[in-house]
């Protein structure tokens, strides 16, 4: 559905684009053009760069909204909770948002350039979702020397399985959910034993 060119302003091509993304699936952040942003608003590409730079703008935007609504879904998840009922539910939260929002979750995981000062607000962005986790850990009474380590464990176990799970590999027809939540049970277990390393 083309939007009207009446309203095509950077909101609503970046709005456009992140329905672009999703209806892509899992790759539809990495497959995203200007082209086709161009072509759902029923404009010609040149018109696109009064509103956005070039792709790579439009693709920080994009994993701009994404981290932020990745962000704040985790931020509600965790609210009135601690300890492993907290990190149970914001896991949760990251893969419903993923399945949900498949090309986004991919835009969320975009690594900000430290080179490049046009990603400085996408680096402060991941800062924040990075808090909110280290923000869960402290019902863990982590060290802080270990916090970094805890994160790192957290997110790439998350992101492992719904990597696997968006792109079609786990093709047993065992239940993901089971295997989900033993997997969010074993990082909280392995949170806890580095908690009692202090």
């Amino acid at each position: 559905m083309r939007m009207p060119r009446a309203g095509l302003n950077r909101a609503a091509v970046t709005q456009a684009a992140l329905k672009a993304v999703d209806g892509g699936g899992s790759s539809g952040f990495t497959d995203l053009t200007l082209a086709s942003i161009a072509s759902a608003a029923g404009v010609a590409v040149p018109s696109l760069y009064k509103h956005v730079e070039s792709l790579a703008d439009l693709k920080r935007l994009v994993a701009l909204a994404s981290v932020a609504e990745l962000t704040d879904r985790m931020s509600a998840a965790t609210i009135g909770r601690a300890g492993p009922e907290c990190l149970a539910a914001m896991a949760q939260a990251v893969r419903a948002f993923a399945k949900e929002h498949p090309g986004r979750y991919a835009a969320s995981q975009q690594a900000a350039n430290p080179n490049d000062p046009a990603d400085q607000e996408l680096a402060e962005s991941g800062v924040r979702a990075v808090e909110l986790i280290g923000g869960v850990l402290r019902g863990f009474e982590l060290p802080d020397a270990l916090s970094i380590d805890a994160i790192r464990m957290i997110r790439s176990a998350l992101h492992g399985f719904i990597v696997l799970e968006l792109g079609g590999g786990f093709g047993l027809p065992d239940d993901l959910d089971k295997s989900f939540s033993l997997l969010v049970h074993s990082v909280t277990s392995g949170v806890q034993q580095l908690a009692e390393l202090q």
